[in-house]
């Protein structure tokens, strides 16, 4: 697995359905409308837009609602920019959005101009086939506004197969309302994590927990956990680097953290009927004080609990061992595919989105802090840049070590019915930690093994 530099974090501090864009329903799941901009744009005549042939793109993304409305509305914009130009926009929730994806891919089908995820260039376009080399539009693309870094996680198969949105890692979030309650300050060590599960039992109730973690999430403070104790990558060179001894070291740490009531069991979560743990009535009024989640989303967990609840970003947790620790990764990207008949009209929208004022203001944060250096000073001189997710990207950068290797988020252990979620489910039902050790190191070089990078 590549290393990144601290260059290369602080490079970035400085520097589903067919719908038309538009106004959407306010559920999150997959999106089915065409706007009125839209259907205008449509019956623009050659005369009107300037002599320009009309033409009709795709755009797909996934994402939460503030996402689909900051993106919407910079689509909206660009369509009036660009008379000629009718955006047809594919848009939903993360699950099942990547076996949507690799099938348009496989098939030929996929929209013009994709958010993507940077990895998918390994398992979709290896050798280049599927995503155009961006290079050959840099009179369209401002490439010249990403840092060199930043770009590099975007070439692949001897192609810039896309540009890069942001460098995002997880970090934890806390409920200080719930904290101050039981007369603790927000934990900054592993050892003030589990001592403040059992003051939360003693002074809040049964209810109550600092933290709480899906099987993905777990996997992650795992991860952490190892890291800062052996000093090692979790993949590198397509093996994982740990030893079984060492696994199961890391699941009975996490095994500590439901035994000394930092975060309830995930059949327990699960019992609470939420779908996600920013709706969970749980999470909005503080009995579960403390959670995982990406940098770009600071801002909508912060938003995300009941009035007269404080949320604070938490960093990461110390104390397992001096080594270096935390992964990031290039959260997204944008590529226009080989299969577009249309790829100088993706790319003006590529453009707009990354580099334009207009279309930059619109997106604001919605995707994290940019790695455009454009797009920052754009946000930064208007105070667009949300400070929550400032302050969370900050955070991160400054720690992580790490990069994610490019099958870290394989369909095939991140998603709910991965293995990922397999081992850390079984294990918070009482599942043998050897046992699911072994199970996870081998699961994890079999992906790898059938998936070369």
């Amino acid at each position: 697995m590549k290393k990144r530099t601290a260059v290369f974090l602080t490079a970035l501090l400085t520097a589903a359905a067919l719908s038309g864009c538009g106004s959407k329903e306010t559920k999150e799941s997959s999106a089915q409308e065409t706007t009125q901009a839209a259907v205008q744009e449509e019956s623009v005549s050659s005369s009107a837009s300037g002599g320009q042939e009309p033409v009709t793109i795709r755009f797909s993304w996934w994402g939460g609602e503030p996402r689909h409305k900051a993106t919407m509305a910079a689509v909206d914009a660009f369509m009036e920019e660009y008379p000629w130009i009718t955006v047809k926009c594919e848009y939903g929730a993360w699950d099942g959005w990547q076996d949507k994806v690799a099938t348009q891919l496989a098939g030929g089908t996929a929209p013009d101009l994709m958010q993507i995820n940077w990895n998918w260039l390994y398992h979709y376009s290896a050798d280049g086939s599927k995503f155009v080399d961006l290079n050959t539009l840099s009179d369209i693309i401002s490439l010249g506004n990403f840092p060199e870094a930043n770009l590099e996680a975007m070439n692949v198969g001897g192609k810039l197969q896309g540009v890069p949105v942001s460098v995002t890692s997880k970090l934890f979030m806390f409920n200080k309302t719930s904290f101050d309650k039981a007369g603790i300050s927000v934990p900054t060590t592993w050892d003030e994590l589990i001592a403040a599960g059992n003051t939360f039992k003693e002074k809040l109730g049964d209810d109550y927990y600092p933290f709480t973690a899906a099987g993905y999430e777990r996997f992650w403070l795992m991860n952490w956990y190892l890291q800062q104790k052996y000093g090692k990558p979790w993949v590198e060179d397509m093996q994982v680097q740990y030893s079984l001894d060492e696994v199961v070291d890391g699941m009975e740490f996490i095994n500590s953290l439901e035994q000394n009531h930092v975060m309830p069991t995930i059949a327990a979560v699960q019992g609470d009927g939420a779908e996600t743990t920013l709706t969970n009535p749980k999470w909005m009024d503080g009995r579960y004080a403390g959670l995982l989640e990406y940098d770009s989303a600071a801002n909508n967990i912060v938003e995300s609990v009941n009035d007269g609840e404080e949320v604070v970003m938490g960093g990461y947790m110390t104390g397992a061992g001096e080594n270096g620790f935390g992964m990031s990764k290039v959260s997204q990207g944008f590529a226009i595919t080989e299969s577009s008949p249309h790829k100088e009209e993706a790319a003006l929208l590529l453009e707009f989105l990354t580099s334009n004022e207009t279309g930059v203001k619109l997106m604001e944060t919605q995707r994290g802090i940019p790695c455009n250096t454009a797009a920052i000073k754009i946000l930064e001189d208007e105070g667009l840049v949300d400070k929550y997710v400032a302050e969370a990207n900050a955070m991160q950068a400054e720690v992580c070590v790490y990069t994610f290797d490019p099958n870290f988020e394989h369909s095939a252990l991140k998603e709910t019915t991965g293995v990922y979620y397999e081992v850390f489910d079984n294990l918070s039902a009482g599942g043998d930690p050897t046992e699911l050790a072994q199970y996870l190191i081998d699961s994890v070089n079999d992906v790898n093994a059938s998936n070369p990078y």
